[in-house]
């Protein structure tokens, strides 16, 4: 309940929580009371389809006690854990808590499995069977939602099979990508290029970089304009792993290839995030989960 960004929604909920139970309540204290007039055959006196009557026969007891623990139940559940608006419960219980403790316990079960691979080198736990097999349990739980259970991507989301890395393709660049995740973006350059001839000019230039098909033409007038892009990508196109700046000469598109694409990217820009794995996964299954990345492309 600690989501709601208005206060009206935890008292809306809690007042059909009491209410509720408070009308069960009184509706078994009322039908236990209210009398039926019998008649001499112990109906109410009710017929349908000229012989189904309804008889007037107590509640069962056992049905009546199974209502009123009921009642109690949901009362001692409610001063317990968190149902009514955003009361806590004086146990303090949350799905939160629950799953945190859970991880913890399971992580602590698996200590001892791992602690081996944590000390080797992340070449050789790449070379180990086991250890892939649980690395690769590791990818697919955490990042083959974005990578793929193949890990070769797909538009925006870069294949880790090959050797084109953003951030360096080493075991120490990978463990820190994993640990503090990377937040890439590439600013609109569409006023710093200039025109929209400009900017199509210069997209053919990218073009020619990795020899797709591009007009020379157009090519041979962008080169100028790209050293607005060169802060970045470098003067020849190769990129900057320091700041995550792709290399233009590879023919390998995280975006997309082809002039659209090209144009759109320096028009508009693009932000890519990838999150940050260091408070989800043990330094060991980062380890681990590293080591697989790594022999992905090696």
């Amino acid at each position: 309940m600690s989501d709601f960004t208005n206060s009206f929604w935890p008292w809306f909920i809690s007042a059909i929580t009491f209410f509720g139970i408070v009308g069960c309540a009184l509706l078994l204290w009322v039908t236990n009371k209210t009398k039926v007039s019998a008649t001499s055959d112990n109906s109410t006196g009710h017929v349908w389809d000229e012989d189904l009557r309804e008889m007037n026969n107590p509640l069962p007891r056992w049905w009546v006690w199974m209502f009123i623990i009921t009642i109690v139940f949901s009362i001692a559940y409610l001063a317990f854990y968190p149902g009514m608006g955003s009361y806590k419960g004086s146990f303090g219980w949350s799905q939160v808590s629950q799953y945190e403790a859970e991880v913890a316990k399971a992580n602590e079960q698996v200590e001892p499995l791992y602690a081996k691979f944590l000390a080797m080198a992340p070449e050789e736990v790449a070379a180990d069977e086991q250890a892939m097999g649980i690395g690769s349990r590791l990818f697919l739980n955490n990042c083959a939602q974005c990578h793929g259970s193949d890990a070769k991507g797909s538009k925006g989301f870069p294949n880790l099979t090959d050797a084109d890395w953003l951030y360096g393709g080493t075991p120490e660049a990978i463990k820190t990508t994993l640990d503090n995740g990377r937040n890439g973006m590439m600013p609109p350059m569409a006023a710093a290029v200039g025109s929209e001839e400009d900017v199509l000019n210069v997209a053919h230039y990218v073009l020619s970089l990795s020899s797709s098909q591009h007009d020379a033409a157009r090519a041979a007038l962008g080169q100028e304009k790209f050293m607005a892009c060169a802060a970045c990508h470098g003067p020849d196109g190769k990129g900057n792993q320091m700041i995550g700046a792709p290399n233009l000469t590879d023919d390998i598109w995280l975006h997309g290839a082809g002039e659209k694409n090209i144009v759109a990217m320096i028009n508009n820009g693009k932000m890519n995030q990838m999150p940050a794995q260091a408070g989800k996964l043990t330094d060991a299954q980062i380890h681990v989960l590293t080591s697989y990345v790594w022999s992905l492309s090696n």
